[in-house]
């Protein structure tokens, strides 16, 4: 049963949550939400994003690990006064004060039996005589038959007692607001840039019966692997078992010349004059480049990173390379800066922009030509 709803990507999926914890902590509006989306495209991190923001205990169930008692909770007997009283699973959350997440995590491969159960969580906000507090805020999640994996069509009573949020994976979004802000790998994050069609590859992997797709999650661990095993032979071979053999070899090609080319804590440290030498003569490169600047930026570094940002603009002047003249200069040092200042405000060292010639000169230079 297709999901007939709006696709959407994670940044605009964790906006509409947050929007709806508003209208749930204000009173306007309680009710329930479900992620669907491909295995690895960032449901369950949209989740955690939001607990960190509105500062939430996060509730982490797993309904495929889990049996209908497990949430409805145990009897015990009281003979006093001669009834079964049940006790509360500890998985629920009961503060009344606190805000609280339930998630309800891989909802549509859970047992058949389970969901009964899950309905008044859902719905009545409730199993058995457990009432959750109206300070949680819950949210399914979970794949469809499509997508591959192991899932239950959802039956009408279930959807019924939701509101569907379709996630799909954008690159810019998973670069702007994931990638970049946990300091992936410049090399993951530069060639997803320049082959944002190998981000998310489920469909064409499983159209061509393969097993291992590339998903946003997998990039993640294709940086942890850059960033834990030096051996680029033993690397290769972890990373083609990660997103498969294909876009492991279109990544190593990046990966080899980024490697070769750039040089960041050798550009911050140079000066000026022979820092123009070590700029990358690629868009692989200099990508890398601005995402390993907007990685290493803090107080100390910032006026040197603002002034290599700045330079990247200049460098077919600077430089005799016919590359550059071929290559969006102008764009990717604005982008750069996007990321930078966004960085700098992040740390609290926003004012440094402002103080620097060379970041004052750029933006002077944009203002003259009406670009801001």
């Amino acid at each position: 049963m297709a999901v007939n709803t709006m696709k959407v990507s994670a940044g605009d999926a964790y906006e509409v949550l947050k929007a709806g914890w508003e209208a749930q902590r204000s009173g306007a509006m309680q009710v329930s939400y479900m992620l669907h989306g491909r295995p690895g495209v960032g449901k369950t991190q949209v989740v955690a994003q939001l607990a960190d923001a509105i500062g939430a205990r996060l509730f982490d169930l797993r309904l495929t690990t889990i049996e209908p008692q497990d949430l409805r909770g145990l009897p015990y007997y009281d003979h006093d006064a001669q009834k079964t009283i049940w006790y509360r699973p500890e998985d629920l959350p009961d503060d009344i004060d606190a805000p609280s997440i339930l998630f309800l995590d891989e909802l549509t491969a859970a047992s058949p039996y389970l969901q009964p159960t899950v309905y008044g969580l859902l719905q009545e906000r409730r199993v058995g005589r457990h009432r959750l507090p109206d300070s949680v805020f819950v949210v399914a999640a979970g794949n469809t038959v499509e997508d591959g994996a192991i899932a239950y069509e959802m039956n009408t009573a279930l959807s019924d007692r939701l509101i569907h949020l379709h996630v799909q994976a954008v690159a810019s979004d998973w670069l702007d607001n994931y990638a970049v802000p946990r300091g992936l790998h410049p090399a993951v994050i530069a060639f997803i840039k320049t082959r944002a069609d190998l981000l998310e590859t489920t469909e064409r992997a499983l159209d061509q019966g393969h097993m291992i797709a590339s998903t946003p999650r997998s990039w993640e661990r294709v940086s942890q692997i850059m960033q834990a095993v030096p051996d680029r032979r033993v690397r290769n071979v972890l990373i083609a078992g990660t997103v498969g053999d294909a876009a492991a070899a279109d990544f190593a090609l990046i990966a080899d010349d980024i490697a070769a080319t750039v040089q960041v804590t050798e550009m911050l440290e140079a000066d000026r004059k022979d820092r123009i030498a070590l700029y990358p003569a690629t868009m692989h490169g200099l990508n890398a480049l601005i995402y390993g600047l907007i990685g290493i930026l803090d107080r100390r570094n910032a006026e040197d990173a603002i002034d290599i940002m700045a330079d990247i603009r200049q460098l077919s002047r600077l430089r005799e390379d016919p590359e550059f003249k071929r290559m969006p200069l102008g764009e990717l040092c604005t982008y750069g800066f996007e990321g930078l200042i966004r960085r700098g405000l992040e740390l609290g060292i926003g004012e440094a922009f402002l103080a620097t010639p060379a970041y004052r000169a750029y933006a002077d230079e944009r203002k003259a030509a009406g670009l801001d």
